[in-house]
């Protein structure tokens, strides 16, 4: 779990979610389908390093030199060419931050 659930947990006697429920709760409300097909796969991605790994993981920019999300192309060709610029890649990473933490 997240330290964002455990808090909630310890002060306000919420039940803590897994980083992989919360990941699924994401995929469930159909977020992605806004997006191209494209910046959808890196999306996902980015989703299944949060599950695996944390909200740290998917802030830090070199998270796209690492598989899966190497496999897109380099960082400069997955934000250039799938997002349009390093602006909307970084605000579809608040995003996808935002549907985490949201209320189920």
């Amino acid at each position: 779990m997240d330290l964002f659930d455990l808090i909630c947990h310890v002060a306000f006697d919420h039940p803590p979610l897994t980083r992989a429920e919360r990941a699924n709760n994401v995929r469930k409300r159909d977020y992605f389908t806004k997006y191209g097909e494209q910046v959808r796969t890196v999306l996902e991605s980015l989703l299944d390093k949060y599950a695996d790994e944390g909200i740290q993981e998917i802030e830090n920019i070199k998270v796209l030199k690492e598989p899966p999300i190497s496999n897109f192309g380099s960082p400069t060709e997955i934000i250039k060419g799938v997002f349009g610029g390093k602006d909307k890649y970084l605000e579809a990473v608040k995003e996808l931050e935002i549907e985490l933490y949201k209320a189920a």
